[in-house]
């Protein structure tokens, strides 16, 4: 940069700065620039042929005044015209004035792009650096989309500066994320890569930070950079500190350039190449090493440059999740930071090993530190650090030490910080369920969460307890029992209240027979309780006294006398008078059989996905460490069986119960139900209201009071048979193909209807993996005998589709229902539908239909998220004839916008909002996954709602996928 010379001090911009600074009041210091504003802006107005000095002088008064906080109305064009100018310091005083004061909807920015173009194309390079500052500063639109294609020539071109090249590296990075659909690398791609490769580290820091930004918009774009980031990583690693003397800090050589490339390495799956891999790997290795090292320096900006190396090495070996030696070596260091007298190091060692916890590999080698973590979650100061030693014994649990585990976080919730009371709550109470060797176990671990921290102890919690109890006879009365004492303690949390009243009014009989808890002392305890109560909970108390009057007819006159008395029947609040009425009225006057009908005991409740973790999933914030989704890494079973053991499927490890093999084989998260006790506990009685807690039917369909049944865990599935199983499969009924149209856009429904049979079915798909549930409901009062099916994949289906399912109950009675369970693997492309066939009798008459299953090639979509630039870049580049299919049709349906947003959501793609020019328009994108091949697909549809018409065009990498998709959507609309 030009040195200033002694001529360019501008005494009177000092002078009035010191006149500033010597007021006494701000009255005076307004007098002050108020005196100043009206001598510049007589100067500006009267002085035509005003010298580049004075300009610059009297600009840097009215920036100055700016930045006291006045507004500045005049002066702009002033500064505009000092861009013109040959002088490196008025050039730079009207690039700041620029930068701070004119904003991107100005009209001067015409004249300001004006002259940032001249100082681009002068070859000047330090004019060319203020340049690319300003356009970075102000990085407006219309700035980006003047220079977009002028600053990646400047950052390439062989003649440039180093200086200059750092400064267009930025500058591109500020108006990519300003402006990402604007600013396009294209032809430039691969010479931006290989500045990794230049001389000039300045110039390769620069540059890693825009490739990174890029790489993670366009991955595949940018793929080419692994190799020569490993390769420039090595280079760094492998050197001394007196090797790079000019980027070495403080012993460490480019310790941000290192960083920079190992979170741009973070970016891709592990290097195909068995040469670049081996060669990353050793660079790990080295790093690893040197954390090993005598410090050579006691400065803390040598621990620091150290550390934050390592740390972003052990992220990159966590994100490649593939080298045993490494993972293992990695959370043996962060054990070495555990006890480290620094605390954020303490804090980043607990954090990664949240992550190692959840790796096969390395998951028993951070069991080892659990008594350090143990007494972390003890003595630390730091309530952050303390929370992350709760996160790590939570994702190191297992059911090893699952008992320490939850005792130690139970010990700690009666000292903890009150933020996080809360989750450690859902978080004991998911482990306690998950890994109990036994039912008493979790039921005392349970008690013991309500005694110590029953006000942080949710609805979900208690709920699942009652559950358990409930689905499980064994513990019933054990359940009862340590209830019972539970709450004969003075003090007793409203939660313990609830539990109590609900345990002891289904199975208090089991007690009973103890004169120390006979039905009288245990409804005198619960009545003990009931004026400390809320509403909801003495609700429930009441419904607790009438289910004794129904187990203990003796307590019958006390509890009447009760339900009698003024302060029930004559209760301000509605619902407990009501209540208290109407028990009282139905223990009156109702026989004894009545009341057992009436009052029987809670059936067994149906299983579905855990609330609690769904609950603790939600707790956690985008950017914390979410332990929680450590469940669906961690290869442990989580039911209370026993069951399971480290490296069982992920699907025994998910919230919902492995049914069969082929359960664990899609690795779906269903909510299909599961006999008691044949899985994991953690499900759900209690689901929030939601389209997935039931087969999607109309309000008067056959299916609405069905639910899905137990499945028999032993059931085997069978292959589904081939088109050459059968001998004369019956033709599809005539309407098959309008009512698999009505499935394109949708999972869940009435398949088929008649007078005798419905047909429902509920599907999920992941990848290219499907479960599909088949519900044959009998309409009539007859019962269906030799009830079967069949599936059939006709033609080239069978090589396209796998499909496995399971037999079918044989007998279906009258008004009950039989469900059928199928698992699909796309393994390519298909357009033909599979074949289900049904055959059974009804009144000695043989009935036989065939229909086509709702099984499309659009159910195995990811959707996948692009900016306006990727989706056109894209779109160009499958551009040949045999890859776009396009079809106009008129419109069948309603032309309303959220219909048909709806209908594009639920064929499967991603919707791209405001990517498409015409605001009227719909563009989607999305990947159609296969065993073989990924099928990228981009979409577009085009109304005209004068016209009532559509255009539809889709362009696929296979062009048997743009014909079907375009044919199957417009049908759609």
């Amino acid at each position: 940069m030009p040195a200033v010379s002694k001529g360019d001090g501008m005494r009177g911009l000092a002078v009035f700065i010191s006149d500033i600074r010597n007021c006494k009041s701000k009255e005076a210091e307004i007098k002050r620039i108020n005196k100043e504003l009206a001598n510049i802006r007589s100067k500006f107005k009267g002085d035509k042929a005003l010298d580049g000095y004075s300009k610059k002088k009297y600009v840097c008064k009215l920036l100055f005044i700016f930045l006291l906080g006045h507004d500045i109305d005049f002066g702009h064009m002033e500064a505009v015209n000092l861009l013109s100018s040959n002088k490196y310091t008025e050039k730079q005083i009207g690039y700041l004035f620029i930068s701070v004061l004119v904003n991107s909807n100005s009209e001067l920015i015409r004249l300001i792009n004006n002259g940032i173009k001249n100082d681009l194309a002068s070859r000047n390079p330090t004019f060319m650096c203020l340049a690319l500052h300003c356009i970075a500063n102000v990085g407006s639109r219309e700035m980006a989309e003047a220079f977009a294609g002028e600053i990646p020539r400047i950052l390439v071109a062989g003649d440039t500066m180093d200086s200059v090249k750092q400064s267009a590296a930025l500058c591109l990075l500020r108006l990519h994320k300003a402006s990402p659909d604007v600013v396009l690398m294209g032809e430039w791609t691969s010479r931006v890569v290989h500045l990794l490769n230049d001389q000039h580290m300045g110039v390769v820091t620069a540059a890693i930070s825009l490739i990174t930004c890029l790489s993670q918009k366009n991955p595949d774009e940018f793929k080419s950079c692994v190799p020569l980031a490993v390769s420039r990583l090595s280079r760094i690693v492998s050197s001394a500190s007196t090797d790079l003397q000019d980027y070495t800090y403080y012993f460490v050589p480019a310790p941000w350039l290192s960083c920079k490339l190992l979170r741009l390495l973070q970016c891709y799956p592990p290097p195909e190449d068995g040469a670049v891999k081996g060669r990353l790997v050793e660079c790990l290795e080295t790093i690893l090493n040197k954390a090993q090292e005598p410090p050579k320096s006691k400065k803390v900006q040598h621990s620091n440059a150290k550390n934050a190396i390592l740390f972003e090495a052990i992220s990159l070996i966590i994100h490649y999740d593939s080298e045993p030696n490494l993972l293992v070596r990695a959370c043996n260091q962060l054990g070495q930071f555990l006890q480290h007298r620094e605390t954020n190091l303490r804090y980043l060692a607990l954090e990664s090993m949240c992550t190692l916890a959840s790796s096969e590999f390395s998951h028993e080698a951070v069991k080892t530190h659990i008594e350090t973590v143990i007494n972390a979650l003890k003595t630390e100061r730091d309530v952050s650090v303390r929370q992350r030693a709760a996160d790590l014994l939570y994702a190191m649990c297992d059911r090893s030490n699952a008992k320490q585990i939850v005792a130690e976080m139970l010990s700690y919730l009666e000292t903890a910080d009150y933020s996080i009371r809360e989750e450690m709550v859902l978080k004991v109470a998911i482990l306690a369920e998950k890994y109990a060797v036994d039912y008493s176990w979790y039921v005392d671990t349970i008690l013991n969460l309500i005694r110590i921290a029953g006000d942080y102890v949710s609805e979900e919690v208690w709920y699942r307890v009652i559950q358990i109890v409930i689905n499980r006879d064994d513990v019933q009365g054990y359940a009862a029992k340590t209830v019972f004492e539970a709450l004969q303690a003075p003090a007793c949390h409203e939660n313990m209240v609830k539990v109590g009243g609900y345990i002891l009014g289904e199975f208090g009989n089991l007690i009973a027979g103890d004169p120390r808890s006979s039905p009288l002392v245990q409804f005198n305890l619960l009545h003990s309780k009931f004026h400390l109560c809320s509403v909801p909970s003495r609700a429930l108390l009441l419904s607790a006294y009438i289910k004794f009057i129904n187990l203990f007819p003796e307590t019958k006159p006390t509890i009447q006398e009760v339900l009698r008395s003024d302060s029930q029947i004559r209760n301000s609040d509605v619902e407990l008078q009501q209540r208290a009425v109407e028990y009282l009225k139905l223990s009156s006057i109702a026989s004894t059989d009545v009341l057992a009908t009436v009052l029987e005991e809670m059936p067994p409740f149906p299983e579905r996905e855990s609330s609690i973790l769904a609950k603790l999933k939600k707790k956690k914030g985008p950017g914390a460490v979410s332990v929680s989704d450590l469940e669906e890494a961690k290869g442990e079973g989580g039911a209370l069986n026993g069951s399971g053991d480290r490296g069982a499927d992920a699907a025994a490890t998910s919230n919902s119960a492995t049914l069969s093999p082929s359960a664990d084989l899609l690795g779906l998260r269903s909510a299909a139900p599961v006999a008691p006790g044949t899985g994991s506990l953690l499900v759900d009685v209690f689901p929030e209201a939601g389209p997935a807690s039931a087969p999607a039917v109309s309000e008067d369909g056959f299916l609405r009071h069905l639910d899905l049944p137990p499945e028999s865990s032993d059931s085997l599935l069978v292959e589904a048979p081939g088109e050459s199983d059968f001998e004369d499969p019956a033709l599809p009924l005539p309407e098959s193909d309008d009512l698999l149209y009505k499935f394109v856009c949708k999972n869940n429904g009435v398949l088929f209807e008649n007078q005798l049979l419905q047909i429902g079915t509920k599907s999920e798909y992941r990848q290219n993996l499907g479960r599909m549930y088949l519900f044959f409901g009998n309409k009539t009062s007859v019962q269906f005998s030799n009830f079967t099916t069949s599936i059939t994949c006709p033609g080239d289906l069978q090589t396209q589709l796998n499909m496995q399912t399971k037999p079918v109950e044989p007998l279906v009675d009258g008004g009950a229902q039989v469900q059928q369970v199928l698992n699909i693997e796309c393994l390519s492309d298909f357009s033909d539908a599979p074949l289900l066939n049904i055959m059974f009798r009804y009144g000695g008459a043989q009935q036989n239909l065939t229909l086509k299953l709702p099984v499309t090639i659009n159910k195995f979509f990811q959707p996948t998220e692009m900016s306006s630039q990727d989706f056109f870049q894209r779109w160009k580049q499958l551009s040949l004839p045999q890859q776009e299919a396009q079809k106009i049709f008129k419109a069948n349906h309603s032309m309303d916008t959220d219909v048909i947003k709806t209908k594009l959501l639920g064929l499967g793609p991603a919707l791209l909002e405001d990517v498409d020019p015409n605001p009227e328009n719909f563009v989607c994108a999305g990947v159609i996954q296969t065993k073989g091949q990924q099928i990228g697909c981009l979409l577009r549809l085009e109304p005209n709602a004068q016209a009532q018409m559509f255009r539809l065009t889709l362009r696929s990498s296979k062009d048997t996928v743009s014909v079907h998709l375009c044919h199957l959507l417009a049908e759609q609309f």
